[in-house]
């Protein structure tokens, strides 16, 4: 564990628990510093993961000076228990979002935590401090016959208990002893819109609260996940790794819309003190599509075609224009409206600033976007329920546009703030979109101008050979040569590691061959891969980062496709010693194995179920 202030856990000492509609992140500690409700993108609840003095939290832990602390999930399960033990005795506090069916029309958005007595006797604290709004908005506390009640201007919580509470200012705080086999039990329940300032104070809150009602939510929560992960085909080596993965993406995933958001978190720092600091509560085609490339390889199409059917909605309001008729990201609504803000009155995660909300790269020309979504549509179409004739047509108008406009430079896959370039990743997804719709249209017969596809289709993978490949070196390398003849930059790319595995070359090309040799080189450092060094590629941003923690498994699975098997499978064993206690893994890894942004994200989990899958059907 890394030495931060106390007040501040690091990143990775944290958890995730969910309702396929938000979720929240527990501490070792046992508090709860981050929750949004009641959208993975809604305002905060709880937010002192980025501000500790004033970004509200649930803490509960034991009274003492020291208690050791342990944190697992239920097996097989997103319910996360934390355990305390002391020499006086031991205590687990458990907590979960109930779940109890698919698509359940009389979902309860609840917060459950269960304080359970295992060893001896402990005095345990409790206090419930929201800050709503991103700690911008007042609210009125009140406490209630077996609970309180928490009413802001736009979001109402109430909170059951079976311990006594009191006021402190607008927090509701508790404390009590626990033995062995005796549970307390807290259950926070948030509802959209607020009472207004002049509403009668009190009443009583629904229902009483006991230990078998916990019991049952417990249960039923635990049988829901257990029954999904059971859809699993995927068998290998390194079974409790993925489904761990797979779990982390289902939470992810926002069962009412079908969208799948990058992270659950905003303004994690990529850099400690730097202003890498974005807003990952959104859907990035990107990651999406990659996502759904996931499920289907463990063999969860429903989650592909709920997706899918997202996608469509998208597509069908899609525009045109210079911008193109996709957008890097949406909201979990499919609005590509998402303005960028700061949070001026926030510190942010250890200093770090600014914090903001909403993400200016909505508004960036990232023309590989097209190549990931026809990928993932292909995948779909061929082990999924298939595309509809609609998403066909849809599909083929975006084609349209980009068969105009591939041509150009955009800010590219890692969204740098720098100008356009020529970027050879964006090319080569440009050419993943063309050759995956000229594959599905003979597949399946569907209605095409065959000719016109394959002769862009064409000009593309040449202009990659040409001005993308880098001669003395040996490599393929960021940015496309000039059209005049010049050298390219001599930069690398770790997106670059993807050719084989998007089918532009042959994992054993001698050109692929070379470009993993340069990549080895220059960017990874033992197992952790670096996407480009931003010294040689200026991106507009200060500061340092880490390495990205998806490169690091392409290039394990890279290594495998390339024959170096053995070396691929430690790559991949070095990597798994980088997740945090419970297998979850930020964006990046700091030097001291450190994660760093926001967390948990998609993105990475995805990339450790590709590479596990292909490195288990290497191995054989």
């Amino acid at each position: 564990m890394t030495d931060v202030p106390e007040e501040y856990l690091p990143i990775g000492d944290h958890g995730l628990i969910g309702d396929l509609r938000t979720a929240a992140l527990v501490g070792l500690d046992g508090r709860i510093d981050w929750f949004c409700a009641p959208r993975f993108d809604s305002p905060s609840v709880f937010g002192a993961l980025l501000d500790a003095g004033k970004g509200g939290a649930w803490e509960m832990a034991p009274r003492c000076e020291h208690a050791e602390h342990q944190q697992f999930y239920f097996p097989d399960t997103n319910i996360l228990i934390t355990r305390f033990l002391t020499e006086d005795g031991m205590i687990e506090v458990q907590d979960f979002m109930p779940v109890l069916k698919e698509r359940d029309p009389d979902h309860r958005q609840r917060l459950v935590r269960r304080v359970v007595g295992v060893r001896g006797t402990m005095r345990v604290r409790t206090r419930v401090a929201p800050r709503l709004n991103y700690a911008r908005d007042p609210h009125r506390l009140e406490l209630l016959p077996g609970g309180a009640r928490f009413t802001g201007p736009a979001l109402t919580l109430s909170l059951r208990s079976t311990v006594d509470l009191a006021a402190d200012g607008g927090d509701a705080t508790g404390e009590f002893e626990i033995s062995e086999g005796r549970t307390e039990l807290f259950v926070l329940e948030a509802t959209p819109g607020g009472a207004p300032a002049d509403a009668p104070a009190g009443g009583d809150l629904d229902g009483d609260l006991d230990g078998a009602d916990s019991e049952r939510l417990f249960d039923a929560t635990a049988a829901f996940w257990r029954r999904w992960l059971a859809g699993s085909s995927y068998t290998g080596r390194w079974r409790e790794t993925v489904h761990r993965s797979a779990l982390t993406l289902k939470l992810l995933t926002h069962e009412p819309t079908g969208a799948v958001v990058a992270a659950p978190t905003l303004g994690l720092p990529e850099h400690l003190g730097g202003e890498r600091n974005w807003d990952y509560r959104y859907v990035w085609i990107r990651d999406a599509a990659f996502s759904l490339y996931a499920l289907l390889r463990l063999g969860f199409t429903a989650e592909a075609e709920a997706f899918v059917d997202w996608l469509a909605r998208c597509l069908r309001r899609a525009g045109d224009g210079a911008k193109g008729p996709l957008r890097v990201m949406y909201s979990i609504d499919g609005d590509a409206d998402l303005p960028e803000e700061e949070l001026g009155h926030l510190e942010g995660y250890r200093g770090s600033r600014p914090v903001r909300i909403g993400n200016g790269a909505t508004g960036q020309l990232q023309l590989d976007v097209y190549g990931e979504l026809v990928d993932s549509v292909y995948l779909f179409d061929k082990h999924g329920t298939g595309i509809s004739h609609e998403t066909w047509s849809d599909l083929s108008a975006v084609l349209g546009w980009l068969l105009d406009h591939w041509d150009q430079p955009d800010e590219g896959v890692w969204e740098t703030r720098a100008g356009r370039q020529d970027h050879t990743y964006s090319r080569l997804m440009c050419w993943v979109a063309v050759e995956r719709m000229v594959r599905v249209a003979r597949r399946r017969g569907l209605p095409a101008d065959l000719t016109r596809w394959t002769s862009v289709r064409d000009r593309i993978y040449r202009q990659i050979m040409e001005r993308g490949w880098d001669a003395e070196r040996g490599t393929f390398v960021q940015r496309l040569a000039p059209d005049d003849g010049a050298a390219p930059a001599p930069v690398l790319d770790a997106s670059l590691l993807l050719m084989p595995m998007v089918k532009f070359l042959a994992p054993h090309d001698p050109r692929f061959l070379g470009t993993l040799a340069a990549i080895g080189a220059e960017l990874v450092t033992d197992s952790l891969v670096f996407r480009y060094d931003p010294a040689m590629s200026p991106d507009g941003l200060a500061g340092a980062e880490g390495t990205f923690s998806i490169c690091s498994f392409w290039w394990a699975e890279a290594l495998a496709r390339a024959g170096r098997v053995e070396e691929g499978r430690v790559a991949l064993e070095k990597t798994f010693t980088y997740a945090n206690h419970l297998g979850l893994y930020a964006e990046q890894i700091g030097p001291t194995g450190d994660q760093l942004g926001n967390f948990p994200q998609a993105f990475t989990h995805l990339a450790l179920i590709s590479a596990a899958v292909n490195l288990d059907r290497t191995l054989g």
